[in-house]
């Protein structure tokens, strides 16, 4: 029995009531945070969405869906659904792009001027930053209502860098718009907090879409594509064996250096995270937010507890080891400047979830606007994609949901040496994990310390997800010796303990 010795029963009674109606109050946040994708309560490496543990994959179009209505959601979302994958970008409307930027024929990002939506009212050939755009925030819920209906988890992506020549004919600029804000603004200081005024006028933009975006379980927030394309302190050269005269002059020097976006950038990232949790504070449903780190590798240079997910663009599988400790999703969300190759993106995709990553998404150019499921494979682009390659990332993303994520982490240390191929493992207890590219048609070896018990061994070719070999191992003194089967170029290799 309970004992309140200074309340009287109203006084009980009004207590009680309130302890109830707050336990009410936690339960249902607790509920609805079980349904939005949160990271993993217990390897937050990973994510949690809808009490199921998952990783992201995705192979989407070029990231200009909501903004070009030309593009048809309904083929594109049920193309996703089909191949089975549950990603994509999406980029909001302060930037978009001109037809033939960056060399891609069929651009979802560049729309005819007739076929553009964003979100603020256009009105006497200028945008009013304070007014919205109805039929942008209609085809914006039919987008997340198809996307959610797939499966699909969407990156909000609310910024990108503007690469100079773009800053002219987007919305922000002061000579698109009825604000009376600074034309000599330097696009480098669009983002960053010494944007004069236009600093307010983000800050709209950014609480309008939170607000919009509330009641949904399928997103995160990413602040800025490509953060350090536009603003950056240091350059470091990661292959000092080229000659970066000819990279310079050939157009690919971005291919060799790490560009770290300067401080004034990471700032900037701080303060839009901080109006994403205001404008959530009060409202029902709290969402993952992304920072978009680096190109290829780099141990992360923020420091902002809102962050849950650190993004890399053509990501190496460094870029999750660097970052492994600090407990969050580290993700490869924008690949396809090396070709027309399906084995370059799926190989990519294995090496780094392999790692540890959470996230792997390819830009896929074999979707436009004349081909919403992903079936235009001649267009001219600097990179590929095709039905094929999204079935190949399905199976990868399959075979590792079919893991125990709640225990999953890289682990190289199990693997003692591996001869003609190269490795990446990883274990969670019951499984371990071994993916190889092998050098050549002649079997790889493979020496493996496992704890003692009896296993299934299983081999799989990952371009066909085709199980090609199963055999019971029994691992004595923690030693397996094997050979991989012979003529596979990449395989993946299941070990499940059976007793």
């Amino acid at each position: 029995m309970f004992y309140f010795p200074s309340m009287k029963t109203s006084g009980i009674k009004s207590f009680l009531s309130g302890v109830l109606q707050g336990s009410l109050v936690f339960l249902i946040h607790g509920i609805l945070r079980a349904q939005t994708l949160q990271l993993h309560p217990v390897n937050p490496h990973y994510f949690n969405y809808k009490n199921k543990a998952i990783v992201l994959v995705g192979s989407g179009e070029h990231y200009g869906a909501l903004m070009n209505t030309a593009f048809d959601l309904e083929t594109y979302f049920a193309t996703l659904k089909k191949d089975g994958l549950n990603h994509t970008r999406v980029f909001m409307g302060a930037y978009f792009e001109k037809p033939g930027a960056f060399g891609i024929e069929k651009n979802t990002l560049a729309p005819k001027p007739e076929q553009m939506l964003l979100p603020w009212a256009f009105q006497g050939g200028s945008y009013d930053l304070t007014l919205w755009n109805p039929a942008y925030f209609q085809r914006l819920h039919q987008l997340m209502a198809l996307a959610g209906e797939a499966g699909v988890i969407v990156e909000v992506t609310l910024f990108s860098s503007y690469y100079g020549a773009g800053w002219d004919y987007h919305p922000f600029h002061a000579k698109n718009n009825i604000h009376g804000l600074d034309e000599t603004l330097d696009y480098r200081k669009a983002h960053t907090p010494d944007n004069g005024k236009l600093l307010q006028y983000q800050e709209t933009y950014v609480r309008k879409l939170v607000a919009e975006l509330n009641a949904y379980d399928h997103f995160y927030f990413e602040i800025q594509n490509e953060p350090w394309a536009d603003i950056r302190d240091t350059l470091i050269v990661w292959n000092q064996n080229f000659r970066q005269e000819e990279l310079k002059v050939a157009g690919n020097f971005w291919k060799n250096t790490i560009e770290i976006p300067s401080g004034l950038s990471l700032d900037w990232h701080r303060t839009v995270s901080g109006w994403i949790r205001d404008e959530e504070k009060n409202r029902p449903k709290k969402h993952l937010i992304s920072h978009n780190i680096a190109n290829f590798k780099l141990p992360v240079p923020v420091t902002d507890d809102r962050i849950s997910i650190y993004n890399f663009h053509y990501a190496f599988p460094e870029s999750v080891d660097l970052n492994y400790k600090l407990n969050k999703a580290i993700g490869f969300n924008e690949t396809g400047f090396a070709g027309r190759l399906d084995s370059i993106y799926r190989r990519q995709a294995w090496r780094f979830m392999m790692s540890g990553g959470a996230l792997f998404s390819h830009l896929d150019y074999s979707f436009s606007t004349d081909h919403p499921d992903g079936t235009d494979t001649l267009q001219k682009a600097p990179g590929g994609g095709s039905p094929a390659l999204r079935k190949q990332l399905r199976f990868l993303r399959t075979f590792v949901e079919g893991l125990n994520l709640a225990g999953l982490r890289p682990a190289p240390d199990f693997i003692y040496h591996v001869e003609g191929a190269f490795r990446w493992g990883m274990q969670d207890g019951r499984h371990y994990a071994l993916y190889l590219e092998a050098l050549s048609p002649n079997p790889a070896k493979v020496q493996l310390l496992l704890r003692p018990g009896n296993y299934l061994a299983e081999w799989y070719e990952v371009n066909t997800g085709r199980k090609i070999h199963s055999e019971p191992v029994k691992a004595v003194k923690k030693w397996y010796e094997g050979k991989a089967p012979a003529g596979m170029a990449d395989l993946v290799l299941l070990l499940k303990k059976t007793h």
